[in-house]
């Protein structure tokens, strides 16, 4: 029996309220959190680099070497993506107010734990970067665990993850 601290009425072992007032019956102690640090094997580390000018793309409109596709692995669809040299993936949402470009929803997404902006890709004229915008279950480039907001290079072939919904990217040099 357990005898409620607020009306001394008896209850039944295992209750959690008292049937006559209502008061909390199990009290628990809080819990204390303590921080995970770390390692830096756990975290690819983010390519050193230069803000100059020649990093940067230029417009869209003028031609641009690469034409890069993603490879849904799950199911070997391919996504062009064209016409632009920045590009967010992640899931659309009803009511979202704003819509990543590549909207991942058809993949699963939600059940892949796609947020609904994930990450970026920058197509650069040295190459391509990829950047996690904060996303709740991370993204990963071969395997290693990159850092939110930060650009990592992203090569041919190379497989990151959103979650868990994996996509090879396809970079294919015109002549």
């Amino acid at each position: 029996m357990i005898l409620c601290p607020n009306c001394q009425h008896h209850e039944i072992s295992g209750a959690l309220f008292c049937s006559e007032c209502g008061a909390q019956l199990v009290f628990t102690e809080r819990l204390s959190t303590q921080a995970i640090y770390r390692t830096q094997s756990d975290v690819l580390p983010p390519e050193q680099k230069s803000t100059s000018k020649s990093d940067f793309p230029d417009p869209p409109s003028s031609a641009i070497d690469a034409i890069i596709s993603l490879h849904i692995l799950e199911n070997g669809q391919i996504l062009p993506l064209a016409g632009r040299t920045e590009f967010t993936m992640g899931r659309v949402a009803e009511g979202q107010p704003i819509l990543p470009d590549v909207d991942l929803s058809p993949y699963e997404a939600y059940s892949q734990g796609v947020s609904r902006l994930h990450a970026a890709l920058k197509i650069l004229v040295k190459g391509v970067v990829i950047m996690d915008l904060g996303s709740s279950n991370g993204t990963r480039v071969n395997g290693q665990k990159i850092m939110p907001n930060v650009e990592y290079p992203i090569n041919h072939g190379d497989v990151f993850a959103l979650g868990k919904l994996k996509i090879q990217m396809l970079i294919r040099r015109s002549a």
